[in-house]
């Protein structure tokens, strides 16, 4: 059922059932397959307790309760939007009409936290949305009607999931360059007087649609946790039975074997009942007992470290998050030095090919579109992170350190220069620039008096001095490019 125009409800037609009915028949005909073996004489989703059919309940039933699943999705999500974002028109030190707009919205509305929140909404569902509260509403019912064009003033933002954005209706026209796409959505939204939620009607206009992974739609994307659910499942199992196995086989088990002579009464029997519970559910080590003889069984642990190694390598195969980011062991001495570049290599990545496109781009351009933001010049801007591959201060030091050093070894040297020129020495050996060469020449000269520059000369005249000229040649200064022996 949906509604018309005038709010009352449409029945659905015969067409409009049998396609429901063809959609439903074939999704439950894609999940029965999952599984089968053998020509369907084995299932191992059903023997291993895999679920068919997941739904949006399920992704967030795990991203709550579950660890690596939380991490799976928050720990790309941080990376990706850590630091200052900056949105730059150009590379002027005045800054324009556009850039001031996006700083001042910035300030006033947290759009860096804003759109890290749909990111994850995105990729824990199908989709996430953003939900511009904009000045031409002064009802519940007014969301529903189109944006009214003009210039238009964003009062707030709400980032929505999937299951709080519902998806209403779809344009229908085949014409509309938006066939396909959503044009109403159902927003849950709390009513203030009654404290209730409630459902509204929001047309599209209002929303910014955000999926992560469309493979085949525009619509609807791959939950993150998808590819991984089995695993994460088989983690649950694994690490929940080990904790349970401790528990029950840490303290040891007793076999009582009665004496052949000795005859238990009622009372013997519930003091040893007594005594057995305090054992199991209390802080008991001791049995004080006659006729019977106690003996410990064997106690049996295993250690599940390699089974969890299994599953955690796979997680990490599907999702690029390397094995030491995915369980927060990459600080200190356990860090590697090589998970850390692939982390940071997979994270600018994203930012490239996920971040902006699929996320900030989209904003801007709406709001652009609102006026709620100036067009830039030639509808040119660049988005500017913060920089993942700059160097630690603790590195910077590292690196201060080591070239002084070649240069104090330089510098000891007084046959260096006529092997190796000092701006040479500067630019291969310790890596500076052109421009930080020249810099250098330029503050070490300022920085000296004309005696100090007078007396280096005359060092360098000693350490390097002229060739005596040949017999012949005196006078002939310029002459045949031979030099001529200077005297002081």
């Amino acid at each position: 059922m949906e509604r018309t125009k005038k709010g009352n409800l449409k029945t659905l037609s015969s067409a409009d059932i049998q396609t429901l009915s063809s959609m439903l028949v074939t999704r439950a005909n894609l999940a029965a397959a999952l599984g089968q073996q053998y020509g369907g004489d084995r299932d191992i989703y059903q023997a291993l307790g895999y679920p068919t059919i997941l739904e949006y309940v399920d992704y967030t039933t795990r991203y709550t309760r579950q660890d690596i699943a939380k991490a799976i999705i928050d720990r790309p999500v941080k990376a990706t939007w850590q630091g200052d974002l900056e949105v730059i028109e150009t590379l002027d030190a005045e800054k324009t009409t556009f850039e001031k707009e996006w700083q001042q919205l910035d300030w006033d509305l947290g759009l860096k936290t804003v759109l890290s929140k749909v990111d994850r909404l995105s990729g824990l569902g199908r989709y996430g949305v953003l939900f511009l509260g904009l000045d031409d509403v002064s009802n519940n019912e007014g969301f529903a009607k189109p944006v009214k064009s003009g210039k238009r003033q964003l009062k707030y933002i709400k980032p929505l999931g999937e299951g709080n954005a519902k998806i209403s209706t779809y344009e229908e026209n085949p014409t509309n360059a938006r066939y396909g796409m959503p044009l109403l959505y159902d927003v849950e939204v709390m009513d203030a007087p009654s404290k209730v939620s409630k459902q509204i009607k929001v047309h599209y206009t209002r929303m910014i649609h955000l999926i992560d992974d469309g493979l085949q739609s525009e619509v609807y994307g791959i939950p993150r946790l998808e590819a991984v659910f089995n695993r994460l499942m088989d983690l649950e199992k694994l690490v929940g039975g080990d904790a349970e196995m401790f528990w029950r086989g840490a303290r040891p088990g007793y076999q009582g074997k009665l004496d052949e002579n000795y005859q238990m009464t009622d009372a013997a029997r519930a003091i040893l009942q007594d005594q057995v519970d305090e054992y199991e559910n209390n802080l008991r080590r001791i049995f004080v007992n006659e006729g019977m003889d106690l003996k410990a069984l064997e106690t049996q642990i295993s250690d599940p470290k390699n089974h969890v190694d299994i599953q955690l390598q796979m997680i990490s195969a599907v999702t690029g998050i390397p094995k030491r980011i995915l369980t927060g062991s990459e600080r200190g001495e356990l860090s590697s030095g090589q998970d850390a570049n692939e982390w940071k290599t997979y994270v600018q990545a994203r930012r490239e090919d996920h971040a902006e496109p699929n996320i900030i781009r989209p904003f801007i351009e709406r709001l652009i579109e609102l006026k709620i933001l100036t067009n830039p010049k030639d509808g040119y801007y660049r988005i500017k992170w913060l920089d993942l591959f700059s160097i630690s201060e603790k590195e910077r030091v590292e690196i201060g350190k080591a070239r002084a050093n070649a240069l104090r070894e330089y510098t000891y040297n007084p046959m260096a220069e006529e092997i190796i020129p000092p701006a040479a020495f500067l630019e291969f050996f310790l890596g500076l620039s052109a421009g930080q060469i020249e810099l250098i020449g330029k503050m070490r000269d300022e920085g000296l008096t004309e005696e100090e520059k007078e007396r280096m000369r005359e060092i360098k005249e000693i350490l390097n001095p002229a060739p005596i000229p040949k017999e012949g040649t005196e006078g002939t200064e310029g002459k045949n490019d031979e030099p001529v022996q200077r005297t002081k």
